[in-house]
């Protein structure tokens, strides 16, 4: 049977599947980087909300990845130029037990699974930065070799959301895969910041605390010049809405912030130091523009953006892959 890389018929390059698409960080960068998602695929009723609450124009599907049947879905006839996910952090998080393949919230082999059902063009995978400790290591290499038993090239690399614009570190590791001839001529975005300059909580949120005339804004915001630590956004399993570990905690507290839970509003007028952070306070620390709602009660709100990935780190990659596709696709039709 002749593969559909091998007909003359070039995919639409731009089209995105995505599962484990959360609150919609890693889809809305990839829209600003040109990509038309042709489904998003979600299990979270509250986090399908949220997706079809901002971008009522997309093709959400609330289901289990793992049950997913990919093929036949609206603009994928000539095939999918980018596979991509946001697959769970539990199994390999450095809060958790780090149970790796062992977990049953383990979805790699599903999005292999479906890489190999869709055979796109290019595979972008992000999870946390526990996923890039040696222990993982035969884990990763499995991934890589699976990936090549399909015709991929990959590679694994560590990159950091402040590196980005974002106000906040979160180093995350991002997977990306390609056909060997595009895969050749594929780049790693470039830096466009880093903790020293990136925006800081005070000046990312300072408007935020003024909101409700709270006299304490300015002092805050000026105390408040660095970049946040790492969202922590937890399970299902565990817990309520708090800003993570007492590790966490502390170096929130640095920055007049209490971690221990999530406020309703902005501080009032009167309030006093530390003061808690809103959902909508972390969205922006987590890069969302201010304007993106979330769906669903508090806990359920914080944990889908503390899971998110930063929509300008995903609208880099995205561009970079873009890029590579688009070039390879004036140098095919070139040699036609």
């Amino acid at each position: 049977m002749t593969s559909r890389f091998n007909s003359p018929v070039l995919p639409a390059l731009n089209t995105c599947v995505e599962i484990c698409a959360g609150a919609g960080g890693q889809a809305l960068g990839l829209e600003r980087a040109g990509f038309v998602h042709s489904a998003l695929v979600e299990l979270d009723g509250d986090a399908c909300q949220t997706l079809r609450a901002n971008r009522p124009a997309w093709n959400v599907v609330q289901t289990d990845v793992r049950s997913f049947d990919a093929r036949g879905l609206p603009g994928t006839d000539n095939g999918v130029g980018l596979l991509a996910a946001g697959v769970p952090c539990p199994p390999f998080s450095m809060a958790g037990k780090q149970l790796g393949g062992e977990d049953d919230r383990d979805l790699f082999p599903a999005v292999l699974s479906l890489a190999a059902v869709l055979q796109p063009h290019a595979v972008l995978i992000e999870n946390v930065k526990g996923l890039m400790q040696r222990k993982f290591a035969p884990y990763r290499v499995t991934i890589l070799q699976r990936l090549e038993d399909l015709g991929y090239i990959a590679e694994w690399r560590l990159l950091r959301a402040c590196d980005y614009g974002v106000p906040q570190l979160r180093p995350r590791a991002v997977l990306v895969a390609m056909r060997p001839n595009m895969f050749s001529s594929f780049r790693w975005p470039d830096p466009t910041a880093c903790s020293e300059t990136a925006p800081s909580v005070g000046h990312v949120l300072y408007e935020s605390m003024a909101s409700q005339g709270w006299e304490l804004a300015s002092q805050w915001a000026d105390a408040a010049k660095r970049i946040a630590p790492t969202l922590c956004g937890g399970s299902r399993k565990h817990g309520g809405p708090d800003l993570g570990p007492s590790r966490a905690r502390h170096a929130w507290a640095q920055l007049g912030v209490n971690g221990s839970s999530v406020a309703d509003t902005p501080p009032a007028p009167g309030s006093i130091l530390p003061v808690k952070l809103t959902v909508a306070q972390m969205a922006l620390l987590q890069g969302f523009p201010p304007d993106w709602s979330f769906a669903g009660r508090k806990t359920s709100a914080y944990r889908q953006v503390g899971n998110a990935f930063p929509p300008p780190v995903a609208e880099a990659v995205g561009r970079s892959i873009a890029k590579t596709l688009a070039s390879q696709s004036a140098l095919t039709a070139v040699r036609g």
